[in-house]
């Protein structure tokens, strides 16, 4: 993990940091004044990148980093912070977005469980339909980019109530010749949100429906109060995902089966496109889903259909048998 900046430090020969934002194991985000626009801040990312690859790996890695950035800075969304600058200095890489005011929703869901209150779901539904306008804004770039960590802490509200999806730590961009993703800016996403396919890392196949199973994840946890069981978890203990009506009895049962469909194991299972899990969310849906049993068979399908799972899934397995003997 780096070493966070100094406060005061000159990046750009035009960016002031301000403030650490956060830190996670990958990267840095700092909030920076800009000295060529009097008044305007900024959020930076400082990316790492591990120094033990081979040298033509870094090279790689690091042309990768500036082609990706080029393509973030043409996105143009009002969900999303505008990507102005990126730049390197002192071997290390960063991406400049706007800075973003405002609580995030894990912010305001911890404020309304303090006054012994939830968020009311005609508000979370307002949310989601800015969240499912951006995902979908992403989704059909050309090739599709994907954002990999949707989650309650990276969303942002703003004093007009305008979503902004702030973190692009996780981005993948599908690759267009083949069923894989490719990106400079790696991890695992957080685990409660994260679908059991994205623990592939770059041999694994993810794709929109890698964003909508995390999109689902967020909606239960701001509904319910409760983080979802998460993907290995459920696998290792089938039946130990909740489903929210049964933590919150007065949610339409249309707001869970969406949820629950969203957050299916499989990908073959869950909405194709945001525009079908948002049309589910408004009880809209024309589409039948595969229904989900609490034994979950689905791993029976996904064995059959990814190599990387079947990896995976044999790991948890004998993960789970050397705990269970006492290893």
């Amino acid at each position: 993990m780096l070493q966070p900046l100094q406060i005061g430090t000159n990046l750009g020969d035009r960016y002031r940091v301000l403030q650490l934002v956060g830190q996670g194991g990958m990267s840095t985000v700092y909030k920076c004044a800009d000295s060529r626009l009097e008044g305007r801040l900024c959020a930076i990312k400082e990316v790492w990148i591990n120094p033990q690859l081979a040298s033509a790996r870094i090279e790689q890695t690091q042309e990768q980093f500036s082609r990706e950035a080029r393509t973030l800075a043409t996105l143009d969304h009002p969900n999303l912070p505008k990507v102005s600058d990126f730049f390197s200095q002192d071997g290390r890489h960063y991406l400049v977005m706007d800075y973003v005011e405002g609580q995030d929703l894990l912010s305001l869901l911890q404020d309304a469980q303090r006054s012994g209150s939830r968020l009311s779901l005609s508000q979370v539904l307002s949310w989601a339909d800015q969240l499912c306008s951006a995902l979908a804004y992403l989704h059909e770039q050309d090739p599709p980019i994907l954002h990999r960590d949707i989650k309650p802490a990276n969303i942002k509200i703003t004093a007009g109530n305008l979503l902004k999806l702030v973190d692009f730590g996780l981005v993948k961009w599908m690759a267009p010749d083949d069923n894989s993703t490719v990106t400079v800016i790696q991890g695992l996403g957080t685990v409660a949100y994260t679908p059991l396919e994205q623990y592939g890392d770059d041999t694994g196949h993810t794709d929109p429906r890698s964003d909508i199973y995390a999109l689902g994840a967020t909606l239960y946890h701001l509904l319910t109060g409760q983080q979802p069981a998460s993907a290995k978890e459920r696998f290792l203990e089938p039946g130990s995902l909740v489903p929210p009506t049964q933590l919150v009895p007065e949610l339409p049962d249309y707001i869970d089966k969406a949820i629950l469909t969203a957050m299916a194991m499989h990908p073959e299972s869950r909405p194709t496109t945001i525009a079908q899990l948002q049309a589910m969310l408004h009880n809209r849906a024309t589409l039948q889903y595969p229904q989900q049993s609490h034994s979950e068979t689905w791993w029976l399908q996904l064995l059959r259909q990814d190599t990387m799972l079947v990896v995976l899934t044999t790991v948890l397995f004998l993960a789970a048998l050397l705990l269970s003997i006492g290893f």
